[in-house]
């Protein structure tokens, strides 16, 4: 069995899910992995599914897309790729989290990432609020990154703080368990 992608985005309403899930089970398509969310109005979601050998990508996505056409939601189909080992596949990680709190702007995902990418971390999840104005609190991001053991931490984390800074952010970097532990409710 191959496997492949499953992309769905449009106007979120209620089963999509459960639409897209009976047809990768109607066609004997085993889901591994999903992921979705919902931002602002539009739905969002990505599977990873075992495809059968007597099954092609191009039937699956025509089978979607018939079924989510009265809903104006649009899927696509692809093959995953053997993985390919990127430069910090074979390093030694650690998850952290890194929260952003501060006025809205343009430009504040990409020069945040930007600084966690000039240090070889991965962004692993990210998930943005952004509802406008000047309270820190209205405007929050928050970043999964999986940080490799052997580069400068303290390097990394003042890196942060001073692109931070320079935004009117307020950064925080946390090890993920002590994230999660001070953040369980």
């Amino acid at each position: 069995m191959s496997k492949i992608i499953v992309s769905v985005f449009g106007p979120d309403r209620p089963g999509i899910l459960a639409t897209v899930s009976r047809i990768l089970f109607e066609e004997d398509c085993n889901i591994e992995d999903v992921t979705q969310t919902i931002l602002q109005t539009e739905f969002a979601g990505i599977f990873i599914a075992e495809l059968p050998e007597d099954k092609n990508l191009e039937w699956i996505e025509d089978r979607l897309n018939d079924a989510l056409l009265p809903t104006e939601l649009k899927a696509t189909v692809k093959h995953l790729k053997a993985p390919h080992q990127p430069a910090l596949y074979g390093r030694q990680t650690e998850p952290f989290v890194i929260t952003t709190r501060g006025p809205d702007r343009k430009g504040l995902v990409a020069a945040i990432t930007g600084v966690i990418a000039s240090f070889g971390v991965n962004v692993t999840n990210l998930k943005g609020m952004f509802r406008g104005g000047d309270n820190p609190y209205d405007n929050m991001m928050i970043y999964e990154v999986d940080v490799p053991t052997d580069i400068d931490r303290q390097a990394f984390h003042q890196a942060l703080r001073q692109k931070a800074e320079s935004l009117n952010l307020i950064l925080s970097l946390q090890h993920r368990t002590i994230f999660e532990t001070i953040n369980r409710v």
